[in-house]
């Protein structure tokens, strides 16, 4: 059984491994030694972060840094831990990184501010799928009926859970509560790997 792993650009849903919180806390312990106090919090996104999500096995994991400009100077020693720089990325408040060979990527990481909409989303996103069962069922459905349609085209996977994700992050905005010190919206906070 694969654990994680996936070539780029394609599409293949594995049943939920509770392996992946692990794989997931043994990442963030290397960049946590390796990056130290740059290092906010290391926050466990993506359908792997969702306890019983079927998921493309890749470990997505976000470092909250103070400021991305500064952030850029970690460049350099992530590649040096198997980390690629995506520089041509085109999601905005971010730099994005991809662990594995192209044939088997195994980590995709970002570094980014807590107060950008990039962190925020991504957390509200999960936060939302756990403690809502409905929704949770409706993403299982359609991720399987996309995989099955985009096994070998991710973008389009990628594009046709679009109105959903946006749908879901507007409704947790909604029922989310401001933490005073941040102002960012929390439903929970259970993957978070606090400085």
């Amino acid at each position: 059984m694969m654990m994680i792993g996936l070539a780029r650009g394609t599409v293949q849903l594995q049943v939920y491994l509770a392996e992946w919180k692990t794989l997931f806390e043994r990442e963030a312990v290397l960049l946590r030694s390796t990056m130290g106090r740059a290092t906010r919090h290391i926050e466990h996104v993506g359908s792997t972060a969702i306890d019983g999500m079927p998921a493309k096995p890749i470990i997505d994991l976000v470092v909250v840094v103070s400021s991305l400009n500064e952030a850029s100077e970690w460049i350099p020693t992530l590649e040096a831990l198997g980390y690629e720089y995506r520089a041509n990325d085109t999601v905005a408040d971010r730099l994005f990184f991809a662990k594995g060979l192209p044939s088997s990527r195994t980590h995709h990481l970002s570094l980014a501010e807590e107060r950008s909409k990039f962190y925020t989303e991504k957390v509200l996103f999960r936060d939302y799928l756990i403690s809502h069962r409905e929704a949770f069922d409706e993403y299982v459905e359609l991720k399987k009926e996309l995989a099955q349609r985009y096994a070998k085209d991710r973008t389009s996977y990628t594009e046709g859970k679009r109105g959903f994700v946006e749908r879901i992050i507007r409704l947790a905005k909604e029922k989310a509560v401001a933490e005073p010190e941040t102002g960012i919206f929390f439903v929970r906070n259970e993957d978070r790997i606090a400085s």
